[in-house]
């Protein structure tokens, strides 16, 4: 080996490693390609609208839910349910598949830690040496250390602003986030929210680092009950390279030479110690010692790995794969095992009732309560029922409405006599009251209610704004009746 063993160590034949890793490309390099992807996306979401609704909008202050371009009343938030059901079946199902990919690949937490840790303190202020070493502190003894890390705490504030802005703009759409800024006096709430979400992110990057991941996310705590065999992660070949001793009560220096006296012990071990591997690590864990909780699958480690091994023309000892293939070598892994295909039929099933139930979103909504008076017996035996019927328009215009009993011609409509006018997204209450001056039952015992069909709808759109309600009227006993006749 490189360190160890020199003896027993093959070298490279010439132009072996160039070859080995010509047209490698680093996961590093993907994974800014998929941080890129996911800022632009949460940048330019919130900005996108369909028809004047916005792709994913969910707004308290106006009480709706924009999906796709299809804005929901808070009474229509029956898809929250199949939204949550995507949400975390979309993650047991990634975990599944890819271990914790959505902490190292898209996670918002991970994205502000490589923009501030390795953009702003090491590429562009240089308060680190290298970004291969995560480990190594720089000395805050020295006053120009000082003053950039005060630098870089500035300029990722400004950032925090930003990033705690585009959060707040998926339930406070942009245009109107600006016009209440213009008056942050009248909207101090907004304002105190802004600042406080911007404070925790500076706080959350700056001084709780990846311990946010390791003991703050519940992410990391359920993880592991969800990962099996051939779960892919980034996973130490222990066959090719050798077990690595993890004796307690050393120190960094004792257990190197503790490594290399075990290693001497396998001479066909291939790992050389080198610990790019542990030196690169943001969660500072040795990814040698198997899968740990800590980890967030970054894949920093293949590729220091991968760096190293392929410069003695060798395959990677830390590889992104399951612990079947790499730990086991017991074959392929199986992508299309049956608990895979379980959890993407269900994601499928669930998205497919997702779209049928928003395709059938209602641009009226109608609520239809019985007053708290039975009934009202006039001269002749006339009944009136009184109820109050809350309208809302949830279409982006102004309709002009109107209802009808559909199922008893012997009840007629007495209140309102005229159609009404209700502007787009606004609500109105109407006193309605029912009438009949027919014999709808004959029991001397009890009321009897009738059962009532109303069909409501809009003069200027009834073939596509329309929708029925249930409700009763209620009929008086026989001697009440009589009493008035």
């Amino acid at each position: 080996m490189a360190e160890v063993n020199t003896e027993t160590q093959e070298k490279p034949k010439k132009n072996q490693s160039k070859e080995y890793l010509k047209g490698w490309i680093p996961y590093r390099i993907k994974r800014y390609w998929a941080y890129a992807i996911a800022t632009i996306m949460a940048l330019v979401m919130p900005w996108i609208t369909i028809g004047g609704n916005h792709i994913f909008l969910l707004s308290f202050d106006q009480k709706k839910l924009h999906l796709m371009g299809t804005a929901f009343d808070m009474q229509e938030l029956y898809l929250m349910p199949f939204l949550l059901m995507l949400l975390f079946l979309g993650i047991f199902a990634v975990t599944a598949v890819g271990g914790r990919a959505w902490c190292g690949w898209a996670c918002p937490q991970t994205i502000f830690r490589v923009i501030y840790r390795d953009g702003i303190e090491t590429k562009l202020l240089g308060l680190h040496k290298r970004i291969k070493n995560k480990q190594k502190k720089p000395d805050m003894s020295k006053k120009e250390n000082m003053v950039k890390k005060i630098i870089a705490i500035l300029l990722w504030s400004v950032l925090a602003l930003v990033a705690a802005s585009d959060f707040l703009w998926f339930f406070v759409p942009p245009e109107d986030f600006f016009t209440y800024l213009s008056n942050p006096t009248e909207h101090m709430m907004l304002v105190g929210i802004l600042l406080s979400v911007a404070a925790f992110i500076v706080i959350d990057v700056v001084f709780i680092k990846e311990d946010f991941c390791i003991y703050i996310c519940p992410y990391s705590r359920v993880q592991s009950v969800l990962y099996d065999d051939e779960t892919i992660q980034a996973v130490y070949d222990p066959i090719r390279g050798g077990s690595i001793y993890q004796g307690k009560g050393y120190s960094r220096e004792k257990k190197y030479e503790k490594t290399k006296e075990l290693l001497l012990v396998e001479p066909t071990a291939e790992c050389t110690t080198c610990e790019s591997c542990v030196t690169v690590c943001p969660t500072h864990i040795d990814i040698r010692k198997g899968m740990q909780l800590e980890c967030i699958n970054c894949l920093e480690c293949v590729d220091a790995c991968t760096t190293v091994m392929g410069a003695l023309g060798k395959e990677s000892l830390v590889r992104w794969s399951s612990e079947k293939e790499t730990l086991r070598h017991e074959g392929k892994t199986n992508l299309f095992r049956p608990k895979i295909i379980a959890y993407f039929t269900v994601l499928a099933l669930v998205l497919v009732a997702l779209f049928a139930m928003g395709s059938t979103k209602e641009n009226m909504l109608l609520n239809v309560n019985k007053n708290t008076r039975l009934y009202k017996i006039l001269d002749g035996g006339v009944v009136q029922n009184d109820y109050l019927f809350l309208f809302q328009n949830t279409d982006s215009k102004r309709h002009t409405y109107f209802f009808e009993i559909v199922d008893n011609d012997n009840i007629k409509i007495i209140r309102p006599k005229e159609s009404f006018s209700i502007a787009a997204g606004k609500k109105r209450k109407k006193v309605v009251i029912l009438q009949t001056k027919e014999k709808l039952a004959d029991d001397a015992r009890k009321d009897i209610p009738i059962p009532v069909t109303i069909r409501a709808y809009a003069l200027d759109n009834k073939e596509k704004i329309i929708i029925t309600r249930h409700t009763v009227f209620v009929y008086p006993r026989s001697d009440l009746i009589n009493n008035k006749k």
